[in-house]
């Protein structure tokens, strides 16, 4: 398909300040296909950039929260852990709650795409109630019939982090002294750099693809890889 053209575009991302967020915002700051980005935060992050608009909001109240620019593309980078939310039901509200009610801000401002971070192996069926969280999100995302939804399915990430993530650590040195370990069926369980994750959404997005569309995370790689970011 075709790229259209995205400039002149307005992007949000929500959950700027994570591993991939905050990558993200990176590249979407320094491309020349958005007039503008904007990052809904709970806290100030004194970035500065001239076409950065930063707004600090009650994460509450996402739905009924207005802006006046017309947003083209939304970038939900939601997600906690459950040591920083202490209780699962924290973690559902900052992992399945939140990202739902932007996307249906979304779907009420007319976006064309809404691409969202879940992870690999996402099943709301699932025994592991964090693949369960993320897999519950996923349902109801399709369910909203959004424009385009691009859902991207990482393995652990990696890349700098304000915080120690264990599994994302041990991971990290699996790869390092033993990389042959994520060959064949195990391919798509290779840690990824946040980075690419980010890189692979910014592409995506300017595709303009209607419907709804899931990357896997050797998939995410793959176009990370293969393909130059402009």
């Amino acid at each position: 398909m075709k790229s259209i053209s995205n400039e002149g575009k307005t992007a949000l991302i929500v959950g700027a300040t994570g591993l991939v967020g905050s990558e993200l915002l990176i590249i979407l700051l320094q491309s020349n296909e958005y007039n503008k980005v904007i990052i809904w935060v709970r806290q100030h992050t004194n970035i500065s950039n001239k076409k950065l608009e930063e707004k600090v909001i009650d994460f509450e109240e996402i739905e009924s929260y207005k802006i006046d620019n017309k947003v083209d593309h939304v970038y939900c980078c939601l997600g906690t852990t459950m040591k920083k939310a202490k209780s699962k039901d924290a973690f559902t509200k900052v992992d399945l709650h939140y990202p739902l009610a932007l996307a249906r801000w979304a779907k009420n401002k007319g976006v064309s795409q809404f691409l969202v971070v879940t992870t690999i192996g996402a099943n709301a069926n699932s025994m592991i109630f964090y693949n369960s969280v993320k897999g519950q999100l996923e349902e109801a995302l399709c369910s909203l019939e959004l424009n385009g939804l691009q859902i991207f399915r990482p393995s652990l990430l990696l890349g700098d982090r304000n915080e120690l993530r264990l599994g994302e650590y041990t991971a990290a040195k699996i790869t390092r002294f033993i990389p042959f370990i994520f060959k064949g069926p195990m391919k798509s369980y290779k840690p990824i750099e946040g980075k690419k994750v980010a890189c692979t959404m910014y592409k995506v997005a300017k595709k303009e693809k209607s419907g709804a569309y899931i990357y896997n995370s050797s998939i995410i790689s793959q176009i990370a890889e293969n393909d130059s970011i402009s």
